[in-house]
């Protein structure tokens, strides 16, 4: 899509259609605009039922408790922690289960790489529908169709079929929706106009993420190996359908079907794609990394105690994201990207330095101290990506960043793997670094654009 001499890389030209309901000056130079009337379908109440606001007065500060004041919000974050938590399992109980009945971890592999190339394909698809059809209406089918999978997967290994069914089995899971997108678009839609509930509605979600991606694989370990190979798919696909029913019931929180006339696809709007591509380096740095920390902790002999060591680094984004989400910085959001980018680089290299050491004690606080600039980073591209994607496509942007993460972490992985086969473990944390550097270098040429 051509754009004006002046555009930048992080599309400082005008949004053809300004979200959320902004004027269509640069969305990230409002410093608090203040909030329209409660719409009545967002909270089941009348224009005129809530106390009116003087026009002198300033809103309350931004906190979790006015986060979750609209009505419904606490019963949909629950439904959508819920369905989010088998994101975490999924992958980790289909290699425990298809590994421990079948004997083979390149099969278990290759079958989780296929179903996460599918998912790269099928998720931006699934995301469009919901966009135009309501949340409701295509997430709670998608989840089934998705349920249904992963039961097939189940009767497949546990009947023996042939090993082809596995890889159609794990490919119908790719029509799982992407609840957290779902989530961010409700709390857009609730707290809309207001830019500092939006900035703390990101930091909680991105903590949430990190939360259910720490917790999911220790789940999925513990019940494959306390009842039987196959209960970790089983309680995924339980808390998955559960989960979605109770977020979809929240229909006075759902977004409405903005119209879609005039809103260019996400991968067309100016800013879109170059964000597109840092997400891509960023999602190698969690690839690279996970691969890079298992392989350590098995040359030191503690193999058993990876899951932990990277559960620091997620314990690290958790607790950042939700400091981060109390305060308001007050810098631009490309520059304050740059600023998150050049810290995660900095401390990415804390885990290179302790590997040298070949303690996995120092290592384990090293990535604690790494896993501090996760969550501002993802939250402020994040913030970005609703900034500049149009209203009617909101989900599909989101969805957009997922896969650009997922295809970074599959990169990230194959490459970390290639390192530490090749050079070793402590070498191949060199990898994640890299990436961190990549995503900056991407960074400083927006906000250079931008400056000219």
């Amino acid at each position: 899509m051509p754009q004006s001499p002046d555009a930048s890389i992080w599309g400082s030209a005008p949004d053809p259609v300004p979200p959320f309901g902004l004027c269509p000056q640069s969305p990230d130079r409002l410093e608090n605009p203040a909030p329209p009337a409660i719409e009545a379908r967002g909270l089941g109440l009348s224009p005129s039922s809530g106390p009116t606001q003087r026009p002198d007065k300033a809103p309350p500060p931004a906190g979790y408790r006015r986060l979750f004041a609209p009505p419904g919000a606490p019963a949909f974050t629950a439904g959508n922690l819920l369905a989010r938590l088998p994101m975490g399992m999924f992958s980790v109980s289909a290699v425990i289960m298809i590994a421990g009945t079948r004997g083979s971890y390149a099969l278990a592999g290759a079958v989780t790489a296929t179903g996460l190339a599918v998912t790269a394909l099928v998720a931006p698809w699934i995301a469009r529908l919901v966009d135009r059809y309501g949340q409701a209406r295509v997430a709670v089918p998608a989840a089934a169709l998705a349920v249904l999978g992963s039961l097939t997967l189940l009767l497949c290994v546990r009947l023996g079929a042939p090993d082809w069914t596995l890889f159609a089995a794990y490919a119908a899971t790719a029509t799982t929706p992407n609840t957290g997108g779902m989530s961010r678009a409700r709390w857009a839609h609730l707290h809309r106009g207001d830019a500092a509930m939006l900035h703390t509605a990101n930091s909680f979600e991105q903590a949430a993420d990190e939360l259910c991606f720490m917790l999911g694989p220790v789940l999925a370990a513990f019940l494959c190996a306390a009842l039987f190979p196959e209960a970790g798919t089983l309680t995924g696909a339980v808390l998955l359908l559960t989960g979605v029913l109770i977020f979809a019931a929240q229909r006075a929180t759902e977004p409405p079907v903005a119209p879609r006339a005039q809103s260019p696809s996400p991968i067309r709007t100016p800013g879109i794609p170059a964000l597109l591509v840092a997400f891509l380096a960023l999602g190698a740095v969690f690839g690279s990394m996970e691969v890079v920390t298992i392989a350590f902790a098995d040359d030191q002999g503690h193999t058993s105690a990876a899951g932990a060591v990277l559960g620091l680094q997620a314990a690290g984004s958790g607790a950042a994201g939700l400091a981060y989400g109390r305060f308001r910085p007050a810098t631009g959001l490309p520059r304050r990207l740059l600023i998150c980018v050049a810290a995660m680089t900095v401390l990415m290299s804390l885990p290179l330095l302790a590997a040298t050491t070949g303690s996995l004690l120092l290592l384990s606080g090293a990535l604690l101290l790494a896993g501090m600039a996760t969550a501002p980073t993802m939250v402020t591209g994040m913030t970005l990506i609703q900034r500049r994607t149009p209203e009617a496509r909101l989900n599909e942007g989101m969805t957009l960043t997922v896969t650009a993460l997922l295809g970074g972490i599959a990169a990230g992985s194959a490459s970390g793997g290639w390192v530490v086969e090749h050079a070793g473990a402590t070498a191949g944390y060199a990898v994640p670094v890299s990436a961190a550097a990549l995503a900056l270098a991407i960074s400083a040429a927006g906000a250079a654009s931008r400056t000219a």
